[in-house]
């Protein structure tokens, strides 16, 4: 670590030395307590109900009564499995205020998963927000021992005595006295544990990755001298709570910087229509949310019958690329290319960007996975220079951003302010600072797999660091084909530059000890009707379309466009087209719409194998 990131850490942890995330709620709530704080539409509503910072602390605390009351214990666990809606975020702060540790639950989660989780965690209180959710817990909630009580949020219900609705919950909070909160809160360390986050379970059983509060608020200060956000932000959270990028961007982060007004999307389907109509300051997108935004524009922009139009939003783009391309590291804007730029952004680019609601943006953001650079350069042409992040949740979030005055295209950015970097001998990525975990919840054996003895946390990625100490990331270590000729390939570039056909939902590439690559591919269930029927293409449903000659032919062709730009080893030699899409439900996608590889693997094998043939 240089002298100058030396004194930088110094200066974050004497700053933020003995705070907890509640202390950011109390600050947040004295200073802006009348100020809008989280927004929803829960429960089928057709308007916003907000609640404001002082009424998030109050029903916190009055919550944390409740649970005190009930017999949740101080350094015990409270599990909950809601969409994000504001019980949510309240239910995680009362955990906090009695002196528990929260962890959301990803809701797509097997009931086996659950039942592991619930015995691992071994929870005292369980939220509930649906039938489905109950359901995934009916096993756990039978065999656990510990749980004392069970809270449902909206229609969730269960006959059982430890059964609570959540407003008679409030109600009986709010008339207990907090003295026993004010006690439990005054008792936790910043050493303590913040949440507990288990993986997806996409190999093996979950793993319950350990946070605490000086983890969080460490990362907190470190991600916002970064991004630079204010007091006054506007900011919408979609992604399940269970992820750590969404947990420091809208649970974490609002509360530690101040007046941030949150818009809660419980259903991810409900999105684009919450972009339009709160139009944010800041916006979050894993990968696949910026591919989908961009199909559909790219769908658009290809539907216009008017040749001058699309020259002139082709040109218009080219400048917005020109324009962020200057924004990067080492390189200057221009005062004649910022003027040509704000005459495009005004009479183009904004106009898009609105139909978008992205019109207001001043920080846009990605992680989760590699974002690929077609798509970064397509919302460049737009002027909106994407933020690509890097971290793990094992590293409370990102460890790397690109951010103002620190970006360049391609890259996901130099360390935090405070965290060391490094490179392996075999590449790959170690990561080390205040923002890494201590370890796995009671699973030592993996803990001493992940954290060497000199804290450096091994990410099973592999990456490349430039000269200005930017991150590249390369691949997955594990995930890396292997071909029968020894090359080693990686999958994630072949298929970035597959999904850049606006009908291509996902792709995988395969070749692992095969002579050669070979993809399996989903359509768009979005883009791809569209762009059949302005074809003129008759079909029933996706599985229909995906059979028809046309659409193979669009799918050949994305397939030849990618190997226009891969070496010999990478091109795909055979592809196969299903007639079916991948779903965090349908298993082939985490919750935060990763690939599952070694589900795709084992699940169409059988195609794989035709494809060898």
């Amino acid at each position: 670590m240089t002298a100058m990131a030396s004194d930088e850490r110094r200066e974050i942890e004497d700053l933020v030395e003995g705070r907890t995330v509640i202390d950011g709620l109390v600050r947040t709530a004295e200073a802006y307590g009348d100020h809008p704080a989280y927004s929803d539409k829960a429960d089928g509503r057709h308007q916003w109900r907000t609640l404001t910072w002082s009424e998030l602390r109050a029903t916190a605390r009055a919550v944390a009564a409740a649970l005190v009351q009930r017999g949740v214990e101080p350094g015990r666990t409270v599990a909950i499995m809601a969409t994000n809606r504001i019980e949510h975020v309240v239910a995680d702060h009362a955990a906090l205020h009695a002196g528990a540790v929260p962890m959301s639950i990803y809701n797509t989660l097997s009931p086996e998963q659950v039942s592991y989780i619930a015995g691992h965690a071994e929870p005292q209180a369980v939220f509930l927000e649906t039938a489905d959710h109950v359901a995934r817990w009916r096993s756990a909630l039978a065999e656990v021992g510990s749980v004392r009580l069970i809270v449902g949020i909206g229609d969730a219900e269960v006959d059982d005595d430890r059964f609570v609705r959540w407003d008679d919950l409030v109600r009986q909070g709010r008339d207990l006295t907090q003295d026993e909160v004010d006690d439990r809160v005054a008792g936790v360390r910043s050493e303590d544990p913040a949440t507990i986050l288990y993986t997806s379970g996409t190999t093996g059983d979950p793993k319950g990755v350990v946070l605490s509060h000086r983890n969080v608020v460490f990362e907190c200060e470190a991600v916002n001298r970064r991004n630079g956000a204010e007091s006054g932000n506007i900011t919408l959270s979609y992604l399940p709570y269970a992820h750590i990028a969404e947990r420091v961007l809208s649970m974490y982060l609002p509360p530690h910087v101040g007046d941030w007004q949150v818009y809660l999307v419980g259903d991810p389907n409900a999105l684009v229509p919450a972009l339009t109509e709160v139009r944010p300051l800041q916006f979050f997108g894993v990968p696949r949310v910026w591919e989908k935004i961009r199909s559909g524009v790219s769908g658009l922009l290809a539907a216009e019958p008017d040749e001058a139009k699309r020259a002139a939003v082709t040109q218009a783009m080219a400048t917005g690329v020109e324009y962020v391309e200057s924004l990067q590291t080492g390189h200057t804007t221009s005062p004649e290319l910022q003027a040509r730029y704000d005459a495009v952004d005004a009479a183009v680019l904004t106009p898009i960007k609105a139909m978008l609601g992205l019109d207001r943006v001043t920080w846009a953001g990605s992680a989760s996975a590699p974002m690929p650079l077609e798509v970064a350069r397509f919302f460049a042409g737009l002027g909106l220079a994407i933020n690509d992040i890097y971290g793990m949740t094992e590293t409370c979030g990102a460890a790397t951003a690109c951010g103002p005055g620190s970006f360049k295209l391609g890259s996901v950015g130099a360390a935090l302010p405070g965290i060391e970097l490094a490179i392996a001998e075999d590449g790959e990525v170690l990561m080390r600072g205040p923002i890494t975990t201590s370890g796995y919840h009671r699973r030592p054996e993996a803990t001493s797999s992940l954290l060497d003895a000199d804290g450096w946390v091994h990410s099973g990625d592999i990456g490349t660091l430039d000269a200005d100490g930017f991150l590249s990331i390369v691949d997955r270590k594990k995930e890396l084909i292997i071909t029968s000729a020894g090359k080693n390939i990686a999958p994630s570039n072949i298929e970035a530059l597959l999904k850049e056909s606006p009908i291509i939902g996902h792709a995988l590439a395969f070749g692992d000890d095969r002579p050669y690559v070979v993809a399996v591919l989903t359509l768009d269930g979005e883009v791809a009707p569209i762009v059949a029927k302005r074809a003129g293409i008759a079909f029933t449903d996706l599985a229909d379309l995906a059979e028809r000659p046309e659409v193979l032919a669009m799918a050949q062709d994305a397939v030849d466009r990618a190997n226009e730009r891969l070496s010999r080893p990478e091109q795909v030699k055979s592809f196969q087209l299903l007639p079916t899409e991948w779903t965090a439900e349908s298993e082939e996608l985490t919750p935060t719409l990763k690939l599952k590889r070694r589900v795709v693997h084992a699940k169409y094998a059988d195609v794989i194998d035709r494809l060898y043939g």
